[in-house]
Order: C-alpha cells, then structure tokens, then sequence
C-alpha cells in the first residue's frame, strides 16, 4: 500500500512516516526536504499542486503553524500553505481516501460546549462539572490567531471534499519544537506562571493522532473511517498544573508552578506587555477544554498513549 504524506518533515509528519514505514507501508514524503523515511517528492505547498498520481492513500499534515496575531502581514502566507495548500492536495488527490489533519483550534472559543459527558468527569473534582467540546461545536468564526481562522478554513475545504478530518488540540510528544519548548522557555527564576487557576483540559500525544491517522485510513484492523470530524486526544483529559509538573520532572527542571490572574495574563497579552505571550497562548492555558472523543471511539479507535509515556 502506497502512502503519501505531505508535511512529512515537520512533527506530526515526521512521527506519521516512521511508524507507517514501520508497518510495512510504501511512504513518500511530499516537501521541500526529504522526510525522515521513504521516497521524496519536492512539494512547496505555495507554488502547485503535489504529485499524487502513484499514491493509494493520502495524509495532509503540510501547516504553518505560527501562533499570529490578527492583521500580522505573514497571516497571508500561512493563508497560502493553509488553504491554499490544502486545495491543491485534494485536486491532486483526486478522489483518493485522504486524511486531513487539522486542529482544535478550529473551535470558536466564545460559545460554550453545549454537552457533557464521560471525557469531562474524569478531569473534574469531586463536586463540579465542565462540559466537552463535540465536533459539532462552531469553527466559523472568533478564532484568536491566524492558525485557527486558516486551519477552520482549510478544513471547511477538506469536508466539502469528502475527506476525513481529525481535530486534536496541544499536540506533544519527542521533538515537539512548538508547545512544550516554548511553555518550558518561560521558567524564570524557578518558577513557571500560568494565567488563572487550575483547569482540566484534553492534550493529544502525537502518538495517539499518528494511530488515528492510520486507523482512519483502515490500516490498523478496523475498517476505515466515513467522511467527516473527528477529535482526537489522549483517553484522559488532565489536569493543567499536575500535566505541566509531570513535564517539568521530565525536563529535570526544578521550577513551581505560580498562578497569575487571567484577567492580567489576557491584558497583558493583547497589549503585548510581555514579549511571546499572546491571546491564544493565554486561551490554551486558562480555557478548560475536554474534547468530546465519542465519534473516533465509535470507530473502534482508542488512544493507548499518554503523559506517563513522555520523554523530552
């Protein structure tokens, strides 16, 4: 079975093609560099359409993942790989089983979950209740970085394509260059801050959407997924400051963890007091969010890794 992977040589990509490599499955890396297995073909997502024609089964994890703020002048360029990028994958794919590997951020952070259910409970403390996030939940708008509105714009492109979209949100794992680095590059003075209290919340080990990447494509032992989202994330949503010091230990950073108020970290962020921290960063860490997984479990999916798994 061929597989093509675009993006191969970034974080998701790279982890997607050694393990299907692994598996016994043709990969070729579509890119401006080879991928860490398999053939390459050159691909610039801002210049034309991928090469496909040898492909069985396709996976699109090509991004610009920069956390921009609104009106910053290279949104356009994430605007190209993003949605740009993305059409010119599903016209070169033709029609052929495709996975789209989109993100969370999609969800407009304004409207509140509208449903509860096991995912949520499992994260709270005795006594309260946070709601989860469904694939229904609106993507059309409120978006709080140029990742976000693309991503959500890309995916609206993936849908109408008959494709399979997948939805995790704070992806982690070995090699992480975005998340992890940058939360641990704000310890100072051995203490970490965090903007508001704590907050139960779903991460999404990369291995886990790599398993339902290949799961999708019904390349695991389970037929393969209809058309449509799917949220993807770790079995147990956790809680904030108990993930972060299991992390700390991991990285042997002996740092506490401190509280600002949201209100402060979300003020500083919009007038850019403190140079990195921006309205999403800030979102990420105060919002709880449990993503509903529901819809993958209904697909006999079952994420099997998380944070005690996690080496630096």
């Amino acid at each position: 079975m061929r597989l093509a992977i675009t993006g191969a040589t970034g974080f998701c990509g790279a982890h997607l093609a050694r393990t299907a490599a692994a598996l016994g499955l043709d990969v070729t890396c579509h890119g401006r560099r080879p991928g860490p297995v398999g053939r390459h073909r050159p691909w610039d997502a801002t210049a034309g359409d991928p090469d496909l024609t040898d492909a069985d089964l396709v996976v699109h994890c090509a991004a610009a993942v920069a956390d921009l703020p609104p009106g910053h002048p290279a949104e356009a360029h994430q605007h190209t790989v993003n949605v740009t990028g993305t059409e010119r994958v599903l016209r070169a794919a033709a029609g052929r089983p495709l996975v789209h590997v989109s993100s969370a951020s999609v969800y407009d952070p304004r409207t509140p979950a509208r449903t509860s259910g096991p995912d949520a409970t499992r994260a709270t403390r005795p006594g309260s209740t946070i709601r989860t996030l469904t694939e229904d939940h609106p993507t059309a708008a409120g978006h709080l970085n140029g990742y976000g509105r693309t991503k959500a714009a890309a995916e609206r492109l993936a849908l109408t394509a008959g494709a399979v979209v997948l939805r995790p949100r704070a992806v982690y794992g070995p090699g992480d260059p975005h998340l992890l680095p940058q939360l641990l590059a704000r310890v100072r003075y051995g203490l970490l801050p965090l903007p508001g209290r704590d907050i139960p919340l779903s991460l999404t080990a990369v291995a886990n959407l790599t398993d339902a990447c290949l799961a999708a494509l019904g390349l695991t032992g389970t037929p393969p997924w209809p058309p449509g989202a799917y949220n993807i994330a770790d079995a147990t949503p956790y809680r904030r400051d108990a993930a972060l010091r299991h992390v700390l230990t991991a990285h042997r950073l002996p740092a506490r963890i401190t509280h600002l108020p949201a209100g402060l970290a979300r003020l500083a962020a919009r007038t850019g007091r403190l140079p990195g921290l921006t309205p999403y960063a800030v979102d990420l860490l105060s919002r709880g969010v449990v993503l509903d997984l529901t819809r993958a479990r209904a697909q006999g999916w079952y994420p099997t890794h998380g944070l005690t798994d996690y080496r630096p």
